[in-house]
């Protein structure tokens, strides 16, 4: 992170957070994609779809002899991200989730977890329902406080599991200060960071002194929402020889035609988190004036109470945006309902505008384990995630505020307490604002 960011009409927008990874478009677009390893020379590399490899004689094979337990098209894809994340190795699996499962294999019954308080819902699901029937002990805590991080600590805890910006209160946990803290306690706990809301381009938790930075690479990495697909990188050899051996032996790995579409979606990851942040802050800054919206979560903007911290260990913003509108659950459900340029859909990271009421979903996805989001899901939630649109922005947003005066005729909102709606915004052209 040596260098300055090209000065363009970005510029003020990334004014005070770090600097750009050095030649990181470079490596996205050259790394792993060498010609010279093909006897074509082909500049895009060829999807691999055969499941065997000949060997020239028993034993001896030329670097593959199974595509579960390697395959030219994933190995393309699993060196250019770990050149992207500042890493020695990569592994790619069947999906983030599939990600979280083989690097909870590496622990046994006994040990213990300690994860973030606010996670995915399907990581909170994974741990309390499944990690626990293993035998594993697992506690949570809100790591943005380092005194409740060092409290929940123990003598059994093998691995814990930071997850910033937060899924969904977009929560930022100071990496650096949390790994150093661990690693002091205990130099041999794993520390792991996901990574999905940021991509490779705006955070790299191994710099920052995690062990593993894993993804859902279903979402910005990949960045189309066609593919499902984990991810997890690491410098430490023991780690990976491990991961590694899990990657075949749990047999959770991604498709050869999938590893090409991810690896596709590297080449235009700087141009898309980049509009993905100026977006983001636009529609934030939108709403955060707009008197019917209480409260808009976004740590790019300075009211977000990690800014300092967002600005210090990361390049840009992502374009995930939470915000409360004022009244009742049934209002957030009628706003989404009336929204005509957003879908209602889960996930994010792709180039389409969608809108959802986290806290909800993922309590119906977690079932009795969601008591901890009991609070918030009275509080309807509105999550935007900007990126990439053939359409102008300013029109866009211009339909969302008519949208809300539409609405604000229909709802008295300032006579109900708050109301939490999540947007995903995504909206693409260069020349928005």
């Amino acid at each position: 992170m040596d260098h300055k960011r090209k000065q363009d009409e970005h510029s003020d927008l990334f004014a005070g957070f770090s600097t750009a990874y050095k030649s990181f478009a470079t490596e996205a677009i050259h790394v792993g994609q060498e010609p010279e390893q093909w006897k074509s020379m082909a500049v895009v590399p060829p999807i691999s779809l055969s499941t065997t490899f000949k060997q020239l004689t028993p034993g001896n094979h030329a670097g593959y002899e199974y595509s579960r337990s390697g395959n030219p098209t994933r190995n393309c894809l699993e060196t250019a991200v770990a050149a992207l994340d500042g890493a020695k190795y990569c592994i790619a699996v069947a999906s983030g989730l599939a990600a979280t499962v083989t690097i909870t294999h590496l622990l046994k019954s006994g040990d213990g977890i300690v994860c973030m308080d606010d996670v995915y819902g399907g990581t909170n699901r994974y741990f309390q329902r499944i990690a626990t029937e293993g035998g594993l002990e697992v506690s949570f805590a809100d790591f943005t406080k380092k005194e409740l991080l060092k409290a929940a600590l123990k003598a059994n805890t093998k691995l814990v599991w930071i997850e910033t910006p937060t899924n969904p209160t977009m929560k930022v946990v100071d990496i650096k200060a949390c790994s150093e803290l661990v690693h002091e306690y205990n130099k041999d706990i794993v520390v792991v960071v996901d990574n999905t809301f940021m991509s490779a381009y705006f955070q790299r938790p191994l710099a920052l002194g995690a062990d593993i930075c894993m993804y859902s690479a279903t979402k910005y990495m990949n960045g189309h929402s066609d593919v499902v697909m984990g991810l997890a990188s690491m410098n430490r050899d023991d780690l990976y020889e491990r991961l590694k051996f899990l990657q075949n032996a749990l047999g959770c790995v991604p498709s050869p035609f999938d590893c090409f579409l991810c690896n596709r979606g590297l080449k235009t990851l700087h141009l898309r988190m980049e509009r993905h942040f100026k977006n983001a802050m636009a529609a934030a800054k939108f709403l955060e004036a707009d008197p019917r919206v209480e409260r808009v979560v976004f740590p790019g903007l300075a009211s977000h109470p990690q800014h300092e911290v967002m600005k210090k260990q990361c390049t840009g913003c992502p374009g995930m945006i939470t915000f409360y509108i004022k009244g009742k659950l049934e209002h957030a459900s009628a706003f989404l309902s009336n929204l005509k340029l957003f879908a209602i859909a889960e996930s994010l990271g792709g180039y389409e505008s969608l809108a959802e009421h986290p806290t909800q979903r993922q309590s119906e996805m977690n079932g009795a384990c969601s008591g901890r989001r009991t609070e918030s899901l009275r509080r309807p939630e509105l999550r935007t995630s900007q990126i990439l649109n053939d359409q102008h922005f300013v029109p866009m947003f211009s339909a969302l505020k008519m949208e809300i005066k539409l609405l604000a005729n229909n709802f008295s909102f300032a006579k109900y307490k708050s109301c939490s709606l999540w947007i995903i915004c995504t909206i693409s052209k260069l020349e928005l604002f």
